[in-house]
């Protein structure tokens, strides 16, 4: 049986991660584990006083254990594991446990879309295994899974990367009984595209006939395949906001370095919009394998 990671991050969210995660874990057939993190600064107490800090951290981190264990009686999961952590950075702790510890999915509610906290971030770009990001603002949503797919590129680490990114869409779908969509944008400047010189209606219909025989090995009838020409985040929101889309499942490159602050990531554009719970496959550049 596979273990969902489940973050009861320290500031508190518009949505219960705890909750979700469990319930989430439970679709997937996997064992969920909730750690609570907690930090706090203490002042020249931490370094005047360190029995004080030490009394002070645990009777923190027993505060927030006493609240998960009560939100797990509330819905009869008290069987569910706790771990108490004291750690500022929470997501060098998540990130390394989850992938030394054989864990499958990590699972964390963000405070605000239009507004991550860096920690959202770092996640993004540092995990080793599919993140779901839980949205405080959700749509009036339908059972819907949506995967944005990267069909055209030549690129090895991107192929691999849209194999995965559909066999987890695949999974999430199967285990939460829900329609699954596949969106795929080709990309085209706007100014190209306000010009009105290229053909988009023909881009459509040539990539469809092109990718057709991955349609039809999917099962994905014509009103379950989404495919629009215009700039990535935008076209993937409209697609999100119109199919009222509950999960949007997509791959993540993940550049390192100055390189990442220069180039962007795809996903983390998409991301500043949505509405939808996001699950993120993760892939480092230049790493081949293993993707999942």
């Amino acid at each position: 049986m596979g273990k969902v990671l489940v973050i009861s991050q320290r500031q508190e969210a518009h949505i219960n991660a705890v909750v979700k995660g469990v319930e989430l874990a439970k679709l997937l057939g996997k064992r969920a584990e909730v750690f609570a993190y907690s930090f706090e600064y203490f002042g020249d107490a931490e370094f005047y006083n360190p029995k004080f800090v030490a009394v002070a951290q645990k009777h923190v981190m027993k505060q927030r254990e006493a609240k998960i264990e009560q939100m797990l009686q509330d819905i009869d999961e008290q069987d569910t594991p706790i771990h108490s952590v004291w750690s500022k950075d929470l997501f060098e702790h998540a990130c390394h446990h989850s992938k030394r510890h054989g864990f499958d999915l990590i699972v964390k509610a963000i405070h605000h879309a239009d507004h991550y906290l860096p920690v959202d971030w770092s996640l993004i770009r540092h995990t080793r295994v599919p993140l779901m990001l839980l949205t405080d603002n959700p749509l009036k949503q339908n059972n819907t899974v949506m995967m944005a797919l990267d069909l055209d590129s030549k690129k090895t680490l991107k192929q691999q990367l849209n194999q995965a990114v559909i066999r987890q869409a695949t999974a999430l779908a199967q285990a939460t009984g829900s329609q699954l969509h596949l969106a795929y944008v080709i990309r085209l400047p706007q100014i190209i595209h306000d010009m009105e010189i290229v053909d988009t209606h023909a881009l459509v219909r040539e990539a469809k006939q092109r990718h057709q025989p991955l349609f039809d090995e999917l099962n994905l009838t014509d009103d379950c395949v989404h495919i629009t020409v215009g700039e990535a985040d935008l076209c993937l929101y409209q697609l999100a906001c119109e199919h009222k889309v509950q999960y949007l499942v997509l791959g993540a490159v993940q550049r390192q370095g100055v390189y990442a602050y220069v180039v962007g990531n795809m996903a983390e554009s998409i991301l500043s919009r949505t509405r939808s719970n996001v699950l993120i496959v993760p892939a480092r550049e230049g790493q081949l394998l293993p993707i999942e």
